[in-house]
């Protein structure tokens, strides 16, 4: 299968200034994104044809995604980097440009930069199962246990299992757990973008599969104090890795 892999980053950044350049655990915050999706590209190898691209307004940005062997064909047009730019838009300028130049990917892996904490293996792991499943779209998820609330329309909270009957830990399985999306990769078949304009086949007959995510890899950095949990855990998973 061909894939392309769009790591998607942006050089303004209203939360924290340049945060995709800015330093974390020793490298670049946007350059372990493009080491575990060029280590995926890798491990596949001989399985599936896989492509890194980072697309970026940024000439710094551009130059450092570079350095780090990603593919930075093109520089964004400004009119895709806006404040109020969707996802979806930015892959299909991807999809476009390289379909126009001879190789049209079949599926797209969309990584989150903002999400830099991924074990060794769980990218090519993801690609072999959409690859498997054959599912239209996947999403990455991080499974949490049922015990939620909501607050309902007449300002009630309201309980997302049966308070009376509140089950043990132990007595959880797959359909009583509850899996949150944390936005770090999500694959998905081309013709889902072009068609349906979404990165999850939602509409009639699309079929969406749920890749399950350690805890640990469900840091989203959108504020400080997010850098270092994330510099914490990537520090723990290197110190293990040796």
């Amino acid at each position: 299968m061909r894939i392309l892999c769009v790591i998607p980053v942006r050089g303004g950044s209203k939360g924290i200034p340049r945060k995709n350049l800015r330093p974390i655990a020793g490298k670049p915050l946007v350059a372990w994104t493009i080491e575990q999706a060029l280590a995926a590209k890798e491990e596949v190898a001989g399985e599936h044809e896989l492509r890194v691209v980072v697309s970026t307004d940024d000439a710094e940005l551009a130059d450092i995604a570079r350095e780090y062997g990603a593919e930075v064909p093109f520089i964004r047009p400004a009119h895709l980097a806006e404040d109020t730019t969707a996802t979806e838009p930015v892959i299909e300028h991807a999809i476009e440009f390289y379909t126009e130049n001879g190789w049209e990917p079949e599926a797209v892996m969309l990584l989150q930069a903002t999400s830099p904490v991924r074990l060794p293996g769980t990218l090519a792991r993801a690609v072999r199962q959409f690859a498997e499943n054959g599912k239209d779209s996947m999403v990455g998820v991080i499974p949490i246990g049922p015990f939620i609330w909501t607050w309902h329309a007449d300002g009630e909270p309201t309980a997302a299992f049966e308070i009376m009957h509140r089950p043990r830990r132990q007595e959880l399985t797959k359909e009583t757990f509850r899996y949150r999306e944390n936005g770090s990769m999500y694959i998905t078949k081309t013709h889902v973008y072009m068609d349906h304009h979404n990165r999850l086949a939602g509409y009639p007959g699309g079929t969406i599969d749920l890749f399950m995510l350690d805890e640990v890899e469900g840091v989203d950095i959108d504020a400080p104090i997010d850098f270092s949990v994330a510099e914490h855990q990537l520090t723990q998973i290197l110190a293990e890795g040796k």
